[in-house]
This record gives structure tokens, C-alpha cells and sequence, in this order.
């Protein structure tokens, strides 16, 4: 196996199979990025048994073959290398030379045949969308993931196609994060559980609005291909909780308000809530239906501030986890939204004034 390639080209192709590369596996290989050179091109593939990445590497691919060699030391050679230019081949033992100028370091490999296979996504429906759409979507979906393992179906995001929008939905039991996007076309009916994981890693290595992205869908299994770039993961099997039947229609409470504006007071109420004990609420009261009163009081100090909003309906005072508020409002793009409260102890929803594009539910914290 031998091959020429930029140094920057590979450290990029390598921070990105790296992200699927094993790091509490008992199986050696599973620690390694397996390089294959052929006709065709050099790849570099990272796999944990659960998610795996393909990475096409542009390169001159002098001589086929393949090798598996330790990740972290890898990308910290290539990253160190003195020279732009690069030339990687071994030898019948497995042994890698990496050379860059006067560098020449040699490593020794694995072989290829340990490395298991990346499974195939076969008879698979498939749906094109725009790289910079599915990026926000993660974004604004990501943090409500659950990570308790009790309840498996929750650890990734509903996405689902009805023939003309795609929508995705996280949930982690104190809050719902719900994100839709039209898509003006015909669409296959699709519905799967991503986990979380592989979705983080997806949206790390998405790009531009203008560029498309495949995604494709099986039984079990779920493939994003950038044409540069292939993620597959397995997917999450089970029933996802009923969500839409969570979602209230309306709220006893209605308030307008920029999302910068409330973020930035939450934000300031955080700094003296050192944990997110219940005991340490943020405070979101309403003296009149032009002001909201946002407060926190802890041994550290307190802090109050208002906010303008215009509120229709029953002025409540209510007790919330400022991070769940933080986390929401730092991904809403809009102007102003809307806020809806269901009493001191009913969900609260935030959401675009007309438009259905988002929601996210937070679950007020009892006193």
C-alpha cells in the first residue's frame, strides 16, 4: 500500500473518522482507522461496532492495499508533521511509514481482515436534503436528548417524513424539542429512532446550506452520505412516546417577548446558581401584562430583572431549571415568540408566532 496526500487534507479525513473511533472497546482494532487504498482512491474508516464513518480522502493512490493503524497516535503524527506533502505505505510486516520531509516514522500496523465491516444499508427508502436544513435541525433539537438508559427509545430523535416535511423530536422527560422543515416535494413516509451520538457526529461534519446530503434508511440501520463522507449508524428500535399528545393545543397564559432578550436575563439569573439543585430556581413572575420578572435567590447573592413582554390571560408566578430555558432559547432564530404557560405547575411551550416550525416544551419545577 503506498499513497501521497496533503497533510492538511489528511489530518481533516482523520479528525473525522475519529469521532467513530472505539475508546472503551477490549478489542485493539477497534482503537484504529483503517486505511484502503484502490483503484479508485484512498478511504479512512473509523467504527465502534455502533456508528461508523467513511472518509474519502483526496490523495495519489500509488499502490492497493490496506492496513489498520492506532488512531490517536496517527492524527497526532500527521498534525506534527513538518512538510505539506505526505507519503504513507507498508511493507509485507504491516509496517507503516509515514514520511514528510525529513520525518520518517515508522508504526507498526494491524491487518485489514480484523477489521469488521461496516454494515450495508440495503433496501433502503431515501430522502435528499440540504446539508445546512439537517444541521440547524440537530442544533435545534440535540440538547433535549435523553441520556438515562433506562429508556433507550428516548437516547435519540424521532425523525420522521409524512411525504412533504421532515420533522425531528427529542425528548428527555423534563423537556421536548420539536423541529419541522417543509420540503415542498414528494417524499417517501419514513419514521426511525437516530441515536443521539451519531447525530451529534452528523451535524459536526454537515456543510453548507447549498450542498446536498442523501439520507437513507433500512430496518436497522441509517446512512448519511455526503458524497465525501458516509455515516451509518444503527438505529434505535422501539415504539417513540407519543409526543404530539404532550403538546398542549393552548396555553391559560400567553406572553410575546424576544428570545435574546429573555435568554440574556436567564443567563445573568444563572451566574449565582452554582447547581441544579430544585432548590435553586430560576423565577419567572408577572407583576402586570407588559412586565416579566425574572429572579434568583441563593447564598451567593440575588439577582432581579424585567423583561417588556405583552401577556394575554392569568398572570402567573412559576419556577423553572434556568438550563433548560438557556438551551432552548440559544437555538430559536426567530424574532419574537411565543410563550405559553398552563399554571404554576403545567408545561410551558415556546414557539413561533404564526409559523409551526418549532416547539419546545419545559416542565416548571414544583415549589
Amino acid at each position: 500500500m503506498k499513497f501521497i496526500c496533503s497533510r492538511d487534507r489528511l489530518t481533516e479525513a482523520i479528525s473525522i473518522v475519529q469521532k467513530a473511533v472505539s475508546t472503551r472497546s477490549t478489542l485493539s482494532i477497534l482503537d484504529g482507522i483503517l486505511i484502503d487504498v484502490t483503484d479508485k482512491g484512498v478511504q479512512l474508516t473509523g467504527y465502534d461496532l455502533e456508528t461508523g464513518i467513511e472518509a474519502q480522502l483526496d490523495a495519489d493512490a500509488l499502490e492497493s492495499g490496506s492496513v489498520v493503524i492506532n488512531s490517536k497516535l496517527f492524527g497526532e503524527i500527521v498534525r506534527k508533521l513538518p512538510e505539506e506533502e505526505v507519503i504513507i505505505e507498508t511493507d509485507e510486516r504491516l509496517l507503516i511509514s509515514i514520511i514528510s520531509g525529513s520525518s520518517v516514522f515508522s508504526i507498526k500496523g494491524l491487518s485489514a481482515e480484523g477489521y469488521p465491516k461496516i454494515p450495508e444499508v440495503k433496501d433502503a427508502e431515501k430522502i435528499i436534503i440540504m446539508q445546512g436544513i439537517l444541521k440547524d435541525m440537530i442544533r435545534q433539537t440535540i440538547f433535549a436528548v435523553s441520556t438515562d438508559e433506562s429508556r433507550p427509545t428516548l437516547n435519540g430523535c424521532l425523525f420522521s417524513c409524512d411525504g412533504t416535511n421532515v420533522e425531528m423530536v427529542a425528548i428527555d422527560g423534563f423537556r421536548l424539542a420539536l423541529r419541522k422543515q417543509q420540503m415542498g416535494m414528494d417524499l417517501p413516509i419514513m419514521k426511525f429512532i437516530v441515536p443521539g451520538k451519531a447525530l451529534h457526529e452528523v451535524g459536526r461534519i454537515l456543510g453548507g446550506k447549498d450542498t446536498e446530503l442523501i439520507v437513507y434508511s433500512s430496518v436497522n440501520h441509517i446512512l448519511f452520505d455526503t458524497g465525501k463522507v458516509r455515516i451509518v449508524s444503527r438505529l434505535i428500535q422501539g415504539e417513540y412516546m407519543n409526543y404530539k399528545s404532550i403538546l398542549p393545543k393552548t396555553g391559560e397564559t400567553n406572553m410575546t417577548v424576544s428570545p435574546g432578550a429573555m435568554l440574556s436575563a436567564i443567563e445573568r439569573a444563572s451566574l449565582i446558581i452554582l447547581s441544579e439543585d430544585r432548590r435553586c430556581p430560576v423565577q419567572l413572575s408577572m407583576p402586570n401584562d407588559e412586565t416579566l420578572v425574572i429572579s434568583a435567590s441563593t447564598e451567593l447573592g440575588t439577582l432581579r430583572e424585567e423583561v417588556p413582554v405583552r401577556i394575554s390571560g392569568e398572570l402567573i408566578d412559576i419556577d423553572f431549571n434556568p438550563r433548560y430555558f438557556i438551551d432552548a432559547l440559544r437555538v430559536i432564530d426567530d424574532g419574537d415568540i411565543s410563550v405559553q404557560f398552563n399554571g404554576s405547575n403545567g408545561p410551558c411551550i415556546m414557539k413561533p408566532l404564526e409559523e409551526e416550525d418549532f416547539a419546545y416544551l419545559v416542565l416548571p419545577l414544583r415549589r
